[in-house]
């Protein structure tokens, strides 16, 4: 019996070799060899010596501290950095800027997502994020072909602190517990009302009983005999 195979065109070929290849790229972020060079810090000080030292640029202040998702997270966002001013620079800064680009380019290699909304920028100087590009380069060489940064796709900010509720002082603590109630006075407060009840109650059979023996008007209350009268009535 003859199975006939499915007549896919070339066309079908490439779009099935562009999708593996594109999940492959996302899915893994790992360099068999080391994409940073031997010399990455002399690029680095070179374009800092022609540089203004207070060319205003952006760092991002709250990423999550990760050892090596953070390192490479910040040499993301300055590869970024490093584009844009090549489309300003004169031809001279661009060759420099071509040169540190190269050393931090490999990080567009993996698929990282857009920066989140919660990551938040201050604004710095040129100098101080070629100083902090110059450090990530370092931190990551020993370990860039040794391990898979797959995890590190996702940029994360820290938590955000200013909405959760402040910590209450000792002070606070110190009153709270000077007001709250005591046993022995919250079971005072219970029993105040059953006390109160039993008062009434005798009250008013004290009042029933002496309304009792108290004679209404026109009414002759009989002598009391003497011990004399006693006798006679015995005889």
């Amino acid at each position: 019996m003859t199975v006939l195979a499915p007549a896919w065109s070339p066309t079908t070929y490439l779009l099935l070799l562009l999708l593996s290849s594109g999940l492959s790229e996302t899915q893994d972020c790992s360099f068999q060899h080391s994409p940073i060079s031997s010399d990455f810090a002399v690029k680095i000080r070179e374009l800092s010596d022609y540089l203004l030292q207070d060319y205003p640029v952006t760092v991002a202040s709250n990423l999550q501290d990760e050892e090596l998702c953070g390192a490479l997270w910040r040499l993301v966002l300055a590869q970024r950095w490093m584009e844009r001013l090549k489309t300003v620079a004169g031809s001279k800064m661009q060759g420099l800027l071509e040169r540190v680009n190269t050393e931090i380019h490999f990080v567009t290699k993996c698929a990282f997502q857009p920066p989140p909304s919660c990551l938040r920028f201050v604004q710095t100087n040129i100098s101080r994020l070629l100083q902090e590009t110059s450090e990530q380069l370092v931190a990551l060489k020993p370990w860039i072909t040794r391990q898979n940064f797959s995890r590190c796709l996702e940029l994360q900010c820290q938590p955000d602190f200013s909405t959760l509720p402040p910590p209450r002082s000792p002070g606070a603590l110190e009153a709270t517990a000077l007001t709250a109630p005591q046993p022995p006075l919250l079971l005072l407060l219970l029993l105040l009302p059953v006390g109160l009840l039993l008062l009434a109650a005798a009250w008013c059979l004290h009042w029933q009983r002496t309304r009792r023996r108290t004679p209404r008007s026109g009414e002759q209350v009989p002598p009391v005999p003497s011990p004399q009268d006693l006798l006679l009535v015995e005889h």
